[in-house]
């Protein structure tokens, strides 16, 4: 595909993103972000834990 052709499927994908305005359901969001920090530390790697045994399997 030429440089022309590359530029203009470029420049209709854009144009479509810029229109695209999808529905979004914000008490959904909030009942789910709400949730989220219920659950402690945000930061916290619940999954730490059990990739750290797995690797201290593979060394041993």
């Amino acid at each position: 595909m030429g440089r022309g052709r590359q530029k203009a499927k470029h420049t209709k994908i854009a144009r479509e993103l810029k229109s695209f305005s999808p529905s979004v359901n914000y008490e959904e969001l909030e009942r789910e972000l709400a949730h989220s920090s219920e659950d402690g530390d945000e930061y916290v790697d619940k999954w730490a834990d059990d990739y750290a045994d797995e690797y201290e399997d593979e060394k041993a």
